[in-house]
């Protein structure tokens, strides 16, 4: 049972961690191959000290200490994550960043839990004829803590409780088991010892949190705006995601909201428009449809319910504004009517890049298929640099549409990316447009310069986008 809790604990922390960094490195393949390689760096050091220390001494002394400590280091690693997160922010995120804080939040947790199934298993061989069965029960345990700690956080406590509570109280349980082995099968703690371990593990609980409020998928700010008392902005991890003005749907106060708005002026003028969104967010645009356009569908595909109800509830999303559809748009639109929709509109992201399954061919050729003839898609992407992703997203929607423009930062500049594509023609935009600048034919072709079209078998978006300029 103690093996069996003790990795339950760890892929409790593993999972968790995604949400703990999330604020401050964002959500990406990199972040998790990130916590995993430190978990598993965590298992591999528990496994190999922890063997050692058994053959060196009594383990029967050694569990308990071990436990508090490990229950205490789980406690601290939010902590951890809030003092090291703005360090980590600061350097753009990126790989660095990501392993700064899962290493110094996780390996020592993860290592203190793994070292006790070698302790474990030196107490239970009693002699070498049985050496299998000990050490293939107590793999068949650990694996079976493992699942359960597994699904039960991902489809269970991420979904009922805050993550911050969810690892404090893992350490508690597992600070609580030290304490009883300590006092059962080894020496007595000392109550100084004691009471430093309750000390810290207290004044950890003051470290502040990022976050308003958490979502199964995100953390959540909502910012009002001092200049501007009806503006609120929606953050997304460490994403300013949304800027929405309560008084006032048609204030579009990002950049590319206004170019979507411009595309849709050219291709459109202001006749009503049937419009899926692609991503819902603080829902401005499909605000910024129904009240410049009254009469216009607007169907938002969002993979994340609570976020729907904070638009109602602060954002003055009303359920005339649009028709909402939870869950994740990849699955969705393959509900959608074909030749349905006038206007696509891409504005999902995980972190700064867009979720890496709605980039390809294939969700691509769903978006033509519900998109009419004289259809407009127009997709936001974030990237500096060398603008590898942007490129890369342009080679594949060519791959699929009859015609592609870019509209980009203004004297090239990095960022918000607004593509614009169309099954036929995209309309002619506005050239000084003096929110970005506008790329088509010869000069687009080499833009993209050859780079290779995104499809569901390779589709690396977070190793394609650069984060700063």
């Amino acid at each position: 049972m103690l093996v069996f809790s003790t990795s339950a604990a760890v892929l409790v922390l593993e999972i968790l961690a995604g949400r703990l960094v999330a604020p401050y490195v964002g959500v990406s393949l990199e972040t998790y191959t990130g916590i995993i390689g430190s978990v598993l760096a965590g298992i591999a050091i528990g496994s190999a000290v922890g063997g050692r220390m058994a053959d060196r001494h009594d383990p029967r002394r050694l569990l308990g200490p071990l436990l508090v400590a490990a229950g205490v280091a789980a406690i601290v690693s939010p902590a951890i994550i809030s003092a090291l997160g703005p360090t980590a922010a600061s350097n753009g995120g990126g790989a660095s960043g990501i392993l700064l804080l899962a290493v110094s939040a996780f390996v020592v947790p993860t290592a203190l839990l793994s070292a006790v199934t070698p302790m474990t298993a030196k107490l239970r061989l009693a002699s070498t004829t049985e050496t299998g069965t000990v050490v293939g029960g107590l793999s068949a345990a650990g694996t079976a803590g493992a699942l359960f700690g597994t699904f039960a956080t991902g489809f269970v406590f991420v979904a009922a409780w805050p993550t911050r509570p969810i690892v404090t109280a893992v350490g508690i349980a597992v600070t609580a088991t030290g304490f009883v082995l300590w006092a059962v099968i080894g020496r007595r703690p000392h109550p100084a010892v004691v009471a430093a371990l309750v000390a810290v593990a207290g004044l950890a609980q003051l470290a502040p949190s990022p976050c308003q409020r958490e979502t199964r998928y995100y953390c959540v700010d909502v910012m009002a705006d001092p200049g501007r008392p009806s503006g609120r902005t929606l953050v997304l991890d460490n994403l300013r995601h949304s800027y929405v003005d309560l008084d006032d749907p048609t204030h579009l106060e990002f950049r590319y909201t206004r170019l979507f708005a411009a595309a849709v002026e050219a291709g459109f003028g202001r006749r009503p428009l049937t419009a899926l969104h692609i991503g819902g967010g603080g829902f401005t645009f499909p605000r910024w449809l129904d009240a410049t356009r009254p009469g216009t569908a607007n169907t938002v595909l969002e993979i994340d319910p609570d976020i729907v109800r904070l638009a109602r509830d602060e954002l003055g999303l009303s359920a005339d504004d649009a028709k909402v559809r939870t869950g994740d748009a990849r699955l969705n639109i393959a509900d959608e009517p074909a030749a349905g929709y006038d206007l696509v509109v891409g504005d999902a992201f995980g972190a700064l890049s867009v979720p890496w399954h709605l980039t390809t061919t294939e969700m691509l050729f769903e978006i033509r298929r519900v998109l009419r003839p004289d259809g407009l898609y127009v997709l936001n992407v974030i990237d500096a640099g060398p603008r590898r992703l942007v490129r890369a997203e342009l080679a594949t929607l060519a791959e699929v549409f009859g015609d592609v423009v870019l509209i980009a930062p203004p004297a090239g500049g990095t960022g918000n990316h607004v593509l614009v594509a169309a099954p036929t023609a995209v309309p002619t935009l506005p050239v000084n447009l003096s929110d970005g600048d506008v790329v088509t034919g010869d000069e687009l072709t080499a833009f993209i310069d050859g780079a290779r079209p995104l499809t569901d078998d390779h589709a690396p978006v977070d190793q394609l986008i650069t984060r700063r300029g």
